[in-house]
């Protein structure tokens, strides 16, 4: 009986150790999180997370438009982030040396395949996927049905446009707009300076073969004919004045639509959570198309699916905060508590441990490549010194949605190109 009792009482010993485990060797966590929409659902998962284990995770996250700046700040306090955010190539230029390789360790074990992972020059993993996601025009079903169209008319730019510019010359008697405010400000201006402009750099280097990653030197603009099609649709199917899009919002872009006052609004997965939680949409009056420009063939294309969203670990944090970072990111990826937070959360989860979510605009994305339409890869990534870039295509943008002319549509069209060479230079010499 007293061996028994022994084995029992040594057995819970183990059991106890094993969950507090992670407290043991006194690190804590940092986390600087890129994403403010997902904000509670990391305040929440870690307040879970230290009640199990007994480890500080602080969550910080930085308002949006504004990581970049926020990042550098953080990283020069004594207390800097232990998990921070990388989004693409030129990201890796700028803090790959901070990040740490995570070969070796538990969390990069628990991906699914390399193709969400940032590596640098070496081949060193640096950086790794949280999330596979998508982005395309959101579509409320059901006031689209209640103007009197249907998704199915809409295949190609040109049938976009009809319905578009029916609703719009309708917005008095119908209550509601097409598009929702495409706001240029910062907290919105990454929709169409980094997202929108995924269109014409998508097209631009499948003609090219290139692939993600390829961080050509120059660009040539071949289709930013087409993406000035859709900006005029956008600036002119609106409620939103177009002088002042400078001053305007994403959080009112966002609520335009998620109050029903806007049948379309560009954006991503990532807001799934949002419109059905903070504005209680219905998921069945909701989807997801492509961003259709007028290009050849369009009417097989997909979304615009890929990840700026990556894991990096502070190299330079204490032995003991990086191994409470790794340990807390692994059990994000494989615990219950974790994978149903990013599977609510986000829409594709490239972990091994991944749960099955509720997303429809994953959804979407998933329908159009199982149909055979092609998925428009995120070339933008590629964007050299990327804030600068944007901030010039942005001011470029502005002047023009005020006064739209074919002389200021060439100041947007070098602000692309002609910026592109510029900052590729800056950052390459």
């Amino acid at each position: 009986m007293k061996k028994a009792l022994a084995l029992i009482l040594a057995l819970v010993m183990c059991l106890s150790l094993s969950a507090v485990a992670f407290a043991a060797d006194g690190g804590s966590v940092y986390y600087l999180n890129f994403k403010p929409e997902a904000d509670q659902a990391w305040q929440d998962l870690a307040k879970v997370y230290t009640e199990q284990t007994g480890v500080e995770v602080k969550v910080v996250t930085a308002a949006s438009g504004t990581y970049s700046d926020t990042l550098t700040a953080e990283m020069a306090k004594t207390e800097a982030p232990t998990i921070f955010n990388i989004g693409n190539a030129s990201g890796m230029t700028d803090w790959g040396d901070y990040a740490l390789d995570l070969t070796d360790t538990s969390i990069y074990a628990e991906r699914v395949n390399d193709d969400y992972v940032l590596f640098d020059e070496a081949g060193a993993p640096k950086a790794l996927g949280y999330c596979y996601e998508s982005f395309g025009i959101i579509v409320n079903k059901a006031l689209l049905e209640q103007a009197g169209h249907s998704l199915d008319e809409i295949t190609d730019f040109a049938s976009l446009k009809a319905v578009a510019d029916d609703i719009h010359a309708r917005a008095g008697e119908l209550g509601f707009d097409a598009f929702s405010a495409p706001g240029l400000d910062g907290s919105s201006s990454w929709r169409f300076s980094g997202h929108l402009a995924n269109i014409p750099l998508y097209y631009e280097y499948k003609d090219a073969g290139l692939n993600v990653g390829s961080l050509p030197a120059e660009i040539t603009g071949a289709y930013l004919d087409n993406f000035r099609n859709i900006w005029d649709l956008y600036i002119t199917d609106t409620a939103a004045d177009p002088t002042s899009l400078s001053t305007s919002t994403g959080d009112e872009s966002e609520a335009e639509f998620g109050q029903g006052k806007a049948v379309f609004y560009q954006n991503g997965d990532w807001e799934f959570a949002n419109l059905t939680g903070n504005f209680g949409m219905n998921p069945d009056d909701l989807t997801m198309i492509p961003i259709y420009c007028g290009v050849d063939g369009e009417d097989k294309a997909g979304l615009n699916s890929g990840t700026e969203n990556c894991w990096a670990i502070n190299a330079k944090a204490s032995e003991e905060d990086i191994q409470a970072s790794i340990d807390f990111l692994t059990w994000v990826v494989t615990s219950e508590e974790g994978t149903k937070m990013l599977a609510e959360q986000f829409s594709g989860i490239p972990f091994q441990h991944a749960s099955a979510g509720a997303n429809v605009f994953g959804a979407a994305a998933k329908a159009y490549a199982e149909a055979g339409n092609y998925t428009m890869f995120w070339a933008f990534n590629d964007t050299p010194n990327v804030d600068s870039w944007r901030a010039t295509v942005v001011t470029a943008l502005t002047a023009y949605s005020a006064a739209p002319s074919d002389e200021l549509w060439a100041d947007v069209v070098a602000a692309f190109v002609d910026g592109w060479a510029y900052e590729y230079s800056v950052v390459n010499g």
